[in-house]
This record gives structure tokens, sequence and C-alpha cells, in this order.
């Protein structure tokens, strides 16, 4: 028994010998080991469904299939993590099945993009099926850092070259980062991309760009190039031509690598793309449905944490070349609620800045 509960016994066994403010310390104690001992109750012998948003062998599957492997761990009870993938329309599939269908009890965890978070704010509202101002944030496995990549051989060997000469880029549907951030910068800066939509996620873009049916990919992870095509870099397949984000990765930053911000066409422009770029902070965002128990959200948004400390996942992370740098849910949820408090007429011309129009 700990401590908390030896305190509790030995206030229960002798009430007339326990002075109120040691009754009144003991059922401090006691409140949090109780609640721990229910949330360890409810998780003994479960699993727990994580469902990933995007295909298999992609920068969110990685992610999420390497806090699987310790997330248990760090749970009360050790309920076994299972994780499996539901692609389809940006997350926006699985964010909707999480919020409408799955338990609301704390078996079902969400590994989305960062599109099914700001769609419903950005979006055709009547066309969403979740409200992802309402879902419960567990927590994000880091920041993301998006860039523009193209092949040496692609017509251009600077962002600057991208305002005046065109560049066939690949992009999921609408409401991706992939689709939407070249959109953005056709837009807002002034960049003759063309995009071709239609891949299932980056996995296949990317082997789009090796085969040349495209020349490039924008709304790309930094840390999911990283993982995914690291001889890219080194073999000098491929360049960066501009970060998508408002201060930039450090070491995308070392290599004189510009941001896109620095390039809008006007200070309204700059202000939109700060506005969607804000949804990197988010990086790989993990959620659960509205209606969860307050006590298991507090535990697992607790272990989330602690899991994504474990030095054994920080040195798996290592090797598989992903940056770790966690946000607690806490803190994502009051991002979130800033996010959702957006004027309505900033909205719209952000909703506007993201509609492709071909060069």
């Amino acid at each position: 028994m700990n401590v908390a509960g030896k305190i509790s016994a030995w206030a229960r066994r002798v009430p007339r010998l326990c002075p109120p403010y040691i009754c009144m310390i003991a059922a401090l104690y006691a409140q949090p080991a109780q609640a721990q001992d229910a949330v360890a109750a409810f998780y003994k012998g479960k699993q727990i469904n994580l469902i990933v948003g995007s295909s298999a062998g992609g920068g969110y599957d990685t992610y999420a299939r390497l806090l699987a492997r310790h997330l248990g761990k760090y749970i009360p009870g050790n309920p076994v993590i299972v994780p499996s993938n539901m692609p389809g329309a940006g997350s926006n599939a699985a964010a909707a099945h999480i919020y409408a269908v799955a338990p609301k009890d704390g078996t079902v965890i969400g590994a989305v993009q960062t599109a099914a978070v700001l769609d419903p704010l950005f979006g055709d509202k009547a066309r969403m099926k979740h409200d992802a101002s309402k879902f419960i944030y567990l927590g994000s496995a880091t920041v993301d850092y998006y860039v523009c990549v193209v092949r040496a051989d692609a017509p251009v060997k600077s962002f600057r070259d991208a305002l005046t000469r065109e560049v066939i880029i690949g992009a999921s549907q609408p409401g991706t980062s992939t689709r939407d951030f070249p959109a953005l910068l056709n837009n807002a800066v002034g960049t003759k991309f063309r995009i071709v939509s239609g891949y299932p996620g980056t996995r296949e873009i990317t082997l789009a760009i090796e085969k040349g049916e495209v020349q490039g990919l924008c709304g790309f992870s930094w840390s999911s190039l990283s993982v995914q095509h690291p001889d890219w870099l080194e073999k000098g397949f491929i360049r960066v031509l501009v970060q998508e984000h408002d201060k930039g990765h450090p070491e995308v930053n070392r290599k004189g690598v510009p941001l896109a911000v620095d390039f809008a066409k006007s200070p309204q422009d700059r202000t939109i793309m700060e506005l969607i770029y804000s949804s990197e902070i988010f990086g790989r965002p993990y959620i659960l449905p509205p209606g969860v128990p307050a006590e298991r959200v507090a535990a697992l948004r607790k272990a989330f944490m602690d899991a994504l400390r474990d030095p054994e996942l920080r040195a798996e992370g290592e090797k598989l070349g992903l940056d770790l740098d966690p946000i607690s849910g806490e803190e994502l949820q009051k991002i979130a609620e800033k996010i959702y408090a957006t004027p309505p007429d900033i909205v719209e011309r952000a909703k506007q800045a993201v509609i492709y129009k071909a060069p």
C-alpha cells in the first residue's frame, strides 16, 4: 500500500484519534491515489486502439508506432497499445470516426494529421463530420516544420526562381498540407506551382518524385524527410527550396534555406500565412474523443509525456531520425482554443488563400 493509502487507512481505523488537520491531509493524499487506482483498475487487461489517420510507412505512422511500443508501460494498469491505419481525406476520416463513433472511455486514441485539426475552422463546416475544437488533446510528439523540396534537375534552383518559372508539385487532397501549402504560396507569394493532386499520402508523392512524375513536394515535414529519405539530401537528389514556417527549423536555418513568410506580397498576406502555419505547432497531434472521464485524461496525458521522455523511446527515435520535442495536452488544448477564437474575417481570408488557381 502506498503512503497515501496507509494514512487514509489509519485515519479510518482510529477516527477518534484523528485530529482535523491530519484527517484533511489524509483526504488530500487519498483523492489522487484513489483516482490512480480507479484508472489502473479500468485499464488492467484492456487494449487501447491507436488509430493512425494516414497510410502505413509515412511520418505520422512512424511516430505513432514508436509511441505505441512504449506508451502502455506508463499508463496505470498497463494496457496493450494496438496501432491501426485509417487513412483518408487528410485524416478527416479518422477524426470523424474518433469524434462520433469511437468509445468515449479512453480506449481509443487518434494520431491525426494537422489538417484534421484545422479543416473544421477553414473548411466547409457542413461537410465536416467532427468539431476539432471539442477534441481532448493528449499532446504532440513534436513541433512540425514544413518545407518545399524539388528534384535537383527541376527548372528552379532557388525559391526566387519559383516566382517566375513553373514547377510541377505532387499533392494529396484539398485540406492537406501538401495540397494547401503550395496553393497558399501561389496566392500569397506569387509562385508558379502547378499542383497535381490526388496522391494518397507523402509516401506515394515521394515515389512519384523518384519516378519523375512530378518535380517536387511542398507541405512536407522536415522530420518526415529525414526519416523517409535521408539519402535524398546526402546524395543531392533534391534541394530544399523554402521553409513553410514563421521561424524555421534550427538545422534548416543553418543551411541558409529562406522562410516563405519573408516573401509575402503584403503584411496581410504574411498574417494569413502565419495563421495557417500555426497548425505546425500541433506537429504530430494525438487526440481523444470528447467525453473521456477526467481522471483517465489526466493519466493518459501524463503517460504521453512520460513515454516521450523515456530514454529507450528517445534512443529508438534518434535511430529513426525523428524529431522529438513533445508538447503537453494542456498546452495544446490552449493553442486549439486560441486558434478557434480567430475572428471570422481573418478565417475567411485564410480560406480564400488556399484555393488553388493553376498558373
